[in-house]
């Protein structure tokens, strides 16, 4: 198995799945931009995914999977005793969908810009920043009452959860306001999980430093 991905972005969420579960898929690292390319072998990554965006999962049997929230339900459902995902077909699944639905939706999509797009200038920051703050803020009363995004246990959902809300300590955004989100921000930074993703992808930089660009 093979995660195509790069770093500080969105494909750090199924990484931190695949350490959850105790996988320990190949790392692929991928240079975005008008022209992606896998960093091991330079191939152009639009061979794999025509539109060069990770995450990208490759199966052992040569099988692709491409957007995150795929993944990583396709990823606890290959484990059903992980408690990752509730079962498919359930209230509670229905639930999980919802969370990720808004994480992507909702979250992803106001970041992305701001964060990975610094040519379109200050003004996607400083809408992303205004639209932001009532979904942090629904996400913040959330957290108050419950340790993680489906209650009592760790699931999928904050593997993304935790990758997205993220982006909000890297573009110094002010957390105070939202004291239970910065609260769980830290603890599910001390996961082992995450720990050893981060690890993992600073060791794979090393092995694998980035081309020059052309």
């Amino acid at each position: 198995m093979k995660l195509y991905y790069t770093p500080h972005t969105c494909s750090f969420a199924p990484h931190i799945v695949l350490r959850e579960l105790g996988i320990d898929a190949e790392l692929r690292r991928v240079r975005i931009g008008p022209d992606p390319i896998v960093v091991a072998d330079g191939r152009d990554f639009r061979e794999l995914s025509p539109l060069g965006y990770v995450p990208l999962l490759e199966l052992d049997d040569g099988r692709i999977l491409h957007e995150g929230v795929a993944i990583v339900q396709y990823l606890a459902d290959q484990h059903p005793g992980s408690d990752l995902a509730p079962p498919p077909g359930s209230f509670e699944r229905i639930e999980l969908q919802q969370w990720l639905t808004f994480i992507s939706s909702e979250l992803h999509k106001l970041f992305s810009p701001w964060l990975f797009h610094p040519e379109y200038g200050d003004a996607p920051g400083a809408v992303a920043r205004e639209r932001l703050q009532p979904r942090l803020a629904y996400v913040d009363r959330h957290l108050a009452q419950n340790a993680y995004v489906l209650g009592k246990t760790f699931s999928i959902a904050d593997a993304y959860l935790y990758t997205i809300a993220g982006w909000a300590r890297a573009l110094k955004m002010d957390l105070h306001p939202y004291p239970a989100l910065d609260a769980y921000l830290d603890r599910i930074g001390q996961r082992d999980s995450v720990r050893d993703a981060l690890r993992r992808e600073r060791e794979d930089a090393r092995v694998q430093p980035e081309p020059a660009s052309a």
